[in-house]
């Protein structure tokens, strides 16, 4: 295998006929060699102009023949699920969010023509990219750009090089509370509007931004949100000038979250209803109005976040966890990892895809509902208050999406109560973590599979926390100040009130310490 050094991250794959062994469809197969990857010319120490940005370098890299080689790949709008006799297809230039029978759509890509690379080459490729500031591949979406977006041009692409995301040992907690050795976090709130709603927004605007310069009649953005996905498409609509408009649900997101749409300039309508009724509404608006929907409802935004799959299996070395345990709301965000996980299968990076779990708050749980009825009728629901807010969603756009991905990968759906998720989140805190109610989510999951003996004390096992927990500030402060109705706060870590004197501190610290001394001698 060819080391990295001889990539340059900056150009995509060219083809040598020479390395070929096999064929697809009467194509070549390309093996991965030194010569694989065409180098930039000087060598690839190349070194940026004092009077150019990245993206300028980018620009100046490219030559006809890398632009050429780049119109290998290619992607279009298909009905989800659509069969191989099915003729209806439709570019990505096109606006359009459905099918012509109102079903959902998907994007598909050019499969034959990524084949051609053999699953070395894709992995050396990828790997080549990390850690890198070359335009625009220094993200962790935009790093895969061929299996993504592979024909926009970087010129186009509204990038904050997102991506790239923690996989943290979960060390302390794995051993402590489940007798696991190989228990992980896959921070995806650690991103640039703290969720990895940043993922799929990347590519979303990225192609507004080319639809725009291509002078079609878009005048803005529009999304209905929980808070994340609001905080997102503002940050990256601000970055590229688009204007975005944002609908929420009057007094149902945090005020770190209705923040950050405000202080990136969005247009926001707070309404008096819940997601559902916010979806409902931007769905009309954006029929009437030249406003693009940016709800996963479109389908773009899938493929980036499906990259947070690769990613997983980037940082284990191309090896397959076990499990990958996914909060579950509007349900996109479990296919797109099915579709990484599965992307990576089918074109030989790895020889099979993880079991996944999808976790739901019980206060909003159609799918786990649906599931537990054995997939007979999917109903949906009244999504009731949750501490898990940004997947308070009782009648989810992506349901036949997590179905076809449960079903595929043997999954199983899991809930968690009020007071279980809380807990969970209070014991994760406890071992070093911060992590949001949505990740309490999907930990309560865990621990009821594990405790069940579904999950194994081996297995290794990947939770993904899907927001940064410092935006859900006041639910731990609710919890540590044991002020919640209804829940007992067991973890609760309230701090001590003590009068300004030497004995009075002594005799609190004594009392503390001893506590912990004798804890810690019971358990061994």
């Amino acid at each position: 295998m060819a080391s990295p050094l001889f990539f340059h991250s900056s150009l995509p794959p060219k083809p040598r006929p020479s390395l070929t062994r096999s064929k697809v469809n009467g194509l070549p197969i390309i093996k991965c060699s030194s010569s694989t990857f065409e180098p930039s010319s000087p060598a690839a120490n190349h070194h940026r102009l004092a009077t150019e940005n990245i993206r300028e370098e980018a620009r100046r890299l490219r030559s006809a023949e890398t632009a050429a080689a780049g119109k290998q790949f290619s992607a279009k709008y298909v009905p989800f699920k659509a069969g191989p006799d099915s003729s209806e297809s439709y570019s990505l230039d096109e606006v359009v969010y459905r099918s012509r029978s109102g079903g959902l759509l998907d994007v598909e890509h050019d499969m034959d023509a990524l084949k051609r690379f053999d699953g070395e080459y894709w992995r050396s490729l990828f790997d080549s990219r990390v850690g890198k500031t070359t335009w625009p591949y220094g993200s962790g979406v935009w790093s895969k750009k061929e299996w993504v977006l592979p024909e926009i041009d970087g010129d186009d692409i509204v990038s904050a090089f997102e991506g790239n995301t923690n996989l943290f040992w979960a060390e302390r907690f794995g051993k402590q509370f489940l007798g696991m050795n190989d228990l992980w976090v896959k921070h995806c709130g650690i991103s640039h509007t703290g969720s990895f709603k940043d993922l799929g927004m990347t590519v979303l605007v990225s192609q507004v931004n080319r639809l725009r310069k291509m002078n079609r009649p878009i005048v803005g953005v529009g999304c209905a949100s929980t808070g994340d996905t609001s905080a997102s498409l503002s940050a990256y609509c601000a970055a590229a000038s688009i204007p975005s408009i944002v609908f929420l649900p009057a007094n149902r997101i945090s005020i770190a979250q209705l923040v950050q749409p405000i202080s990136n300039g969005a247009f926001v309508l707070s309404i008096d209803t819940d997601f559902d009724g916010c979806m409902r509404l931007i769905r009309e608006v954006t029929s009437e109005l030249p406003i693009y929907l940016a709800n996963s409802l479109n389908s773009l935004r899938l493929e980036g976040q499906k990259t947070a799959a690769i990613e997983i299996l980037q940082q284990f070395d191309w090896e397959v966890p076990d499990w990958v345990i996914v909060p579950g709301g509007n349900l996109g965000n479990i296919y797109a990892f099915y579709k990484g996980f599965k992307m990576c299968h089918e074109l030989g990076l790895v020889d099979r895809i993880p079991r996944l779990v999808c976790a739901q708050s019980a206060n909003a749980n159609p799918l786990y509902q649906y599931y537990k009825s054995g997939w007979a009728e999917f109903k949906p629901l009244k999504a009731n208050s949750t501490f898990a807010s940004a997947i308070q969603i009782g009648d989810p756009v992506s349901i036949d999406r997590a179905e076809y991905a449960l079903k595929n990968s043997n999954g199983i759906v899991e809930e968690a109560t009020e007071e279980e998720l809380m807990d969970a989140m209070a014991r994760a805190d406890s071992t070093g973590m911060f992590i949001c109610p949505h990740t309490g989510v999907a930990l309560t999951a865990l621990i009821k599979l594990r405790n069940g003996g579904v999950i194994g004390p081996t297995d290794r096992t990947v939770v993904v926390s899907t927001a940064h927990g410092l935006k859900f500030t006041q639910s731990k402060v609710d919890y540590h100040s044991e002020k919640i109705p209804q829940l007992a706060c067991r973890f609760a870590n309230p701090p001590v009130e003590v009068e300004a004197d030497f004995g009075a501190v002594i005799d609190v610290l004594k009392k503390r310490l001893l506590s912990k001394s004798n804890s810690r001698t019971q358990k061994h």
